[in-house]
C-alpha cells in the first residue's frame, strides 16, 4: 500500500541522517523506525503486564515487607 508522508524540513533533515548514518534508504529507515518503536511499546507493555501479575501474587509478601 502506498501512502505519502509529510515531514518538516527538520523532521527531513533528521531522517536523511539516519538513513544516511545506516547507509539505507530513508523509506527503509522510516520503516525501521516504525518497527522499533512497535518493538518498544510492545516490550513496555509486556513488562507493565508481568510487573501487574507479580505485584498481584506477591500483594501480601509486599505488604508484610513494607511494615
Amino acid at each position: 500500500m502506498a501512502m505519502t508522508l509529510r515531514l518538516t524540513s527538520d523532521d527531513e533533515q533528521v531522517l536523511a541522517a539516519l538513513a544516511e548514518s545506516q547507509g539505507i534508504s530513508r523509506q527503509e529507515a522510516t520503516i525501521r523506525a516504525i518497527h522499533e518503536a512497535a518493538s518498544r511499546r510492545a516490550h513496555v507493555q509486556a513488562v507493565t503486564d508481568s510487573s501487574a501479575r507479580a505485584r498481584a501474587r506477591y500483594a501480601d509478601l509486599l505488604e508484610r515487607l513494607g511494615k
